[in-house]
């Protein structure tokens, strides 16, 4: 009586682990679908953030440049090119001869940070990118249906991106969070406490603030005309706050010609709103792009660990690997006098942040300032 039951436990239980992993699981089993490919046989393949890389060996570590010892590329750059890599011997080949599928898994908390170090051909950008926030037009519009701050910054953002590879803007949003978890109010975005934050909590070089007049509309429509006739006209002024020092480094304005909204017909009224914004933001985003091109660009050692220097500034920034950099006290960026130290740059890191090797002179402090050096053979 009692073989029957334990009978039928075994066999459901047997049938249940011979089952596919449920799709709700958290750890899938398995190699990946690209990396069931054929020349992806035997080799080292990981999975970070749902993509997948090939483990490499970097070339460069063999010269005593300090840099990591392997190089994580994705899969499809490696299998455009992989006569041009060398791949390690995977751990699973050497412990078990003949397996031959290949290594799938998550990546050690040791290597994480050579994820992202590709080699240097891979990157051409030569200019540095700025971080600017540009944040949301103070609307004193007495409407509530109708605000266009936001839309404006978003569309200015916009157009200064298209006139200027120079430039890159971080999310407003982000900022908002952090003042707030930090305690700090909108009204306090000009204060040297908040725009020391935003210096070195996200290396910005500036903040652009807008004040936004209008659009105001003049509407006609004479007894000869079916159509009504409208023209809009709004101002638009903006300032520009370096965070290093809290200066206001430029103020811009612009005011369209009310004479180039004029529209007619249907919803005239917001066809000439539209067009007296776009002709603003086409003035300004010239003048904005020339002055945002032209700050002193910068970044920050972010931490130390170790040998290993992590700098606020990557890929996304536009440095490369084996980029040579200058190291200052912070605030004595001018100041030849203030140069501690190089450092040549290894590899990347998550979404815009990079690692680095010391080469010359003693070791940094967290916060301290990097540009480029002026002699990067060194």
């Amino acid at each position: 009586m009692f073989r029957f039951p334990i009978f039928i436990l075994l066999f459901i239980l047997s049938l249940s682990l011979s089952c596919s992993t449920p799709s709700w699981f958290p750890i899938k089993s398995g190699p990946p679908h690209k990396a069931k490919m054929k020349e992806l046989l035997n080799k080292e393949v990981v999975i970070i953030d749902g993509e997948e890389y090939v483990k490499v060996t970097n070339p460069e570590a063999s010269k005593g440049t300090g840099q990591s010892r392997y190089l994580y590329i994705p899969v499809d750059e490696y299998l455009s090119r992989a006569e041009a890599f060398v791949t390690p011997v995977s751990p699973s080949e050497v412990a078990t001869k003949g397996a031959s599928p290949s290594v799938s898994q998550s990546l050690p908390i040791a290597v994480e940070k050579e994820v992202f170090a590709v080699p240097q051909s891979s990157f051409t950008t030569q200019e540095p990118k700025r971080r600017v926030v540009l944040t949301y037009f103070d609307d004193p519009s007495t409407q509530a249906d109708e605000s266009y701050g936001d839309w404006m910054a978003e569309k200015l953002a916009q157009d200064v991106s298209q006139r200027s590879q120079r430039i890159l803007f971080v999310d407003y949003q982000r900022v908002k969070e952090l003042l707030e978890k930090e305690g700090y109010a909108s009204s306090e975005l000009e204060t040297p406490k908040v725009l020391r934050l935003l210096d070195r909590a996200f290396g910005i070089h500036a903040m652009v603030l807008g004040r936004l007049s209008g659009p105001y509309v003049f509407t006609t429509k004479t007894i000869k005309e079916r159509e009504e006739t409208s023209k809009a006209i709004l101002k638009v002024e903006l300032s520009i706050v370096d965070t290093l020092s809290g200066k206001t480094l430029k103020t811009l304005s612009a005011t369209n010609p009310i004479i180039a909204s004029r529209e007619k017909g249907t919803y005239s009224e917001e066809k000439a709103k539209i067009k007296a914004i776009d002709l603003a933001i086409s003035d300004l985003g010239k003048a904005l792009a020339r002055e945002l091109d032209s700050l002193n660009w910068y970044c920050r050692v972010a931490n130390m660990e170790g040998e290993d220097i992590y700098i606020n500034a990557g890929r996304l920034t536009g440095l490369r690997i084996g980029d040579v950099m200058e190291v200052f006290r912070s605030g004595d960026l001018h100041e030849e006098k203030g140069q501690k130290s190089k450092i040549r740059i290894s590899g990347f890191l998550g979404i815009d942040a990079s690692m680095g090797r010391l080469i010359e002179g003693k070791k940094p402090d967290v916060n301290d300032m990097l540009r480029f050096a002026k002699d990067k053979g060194t």
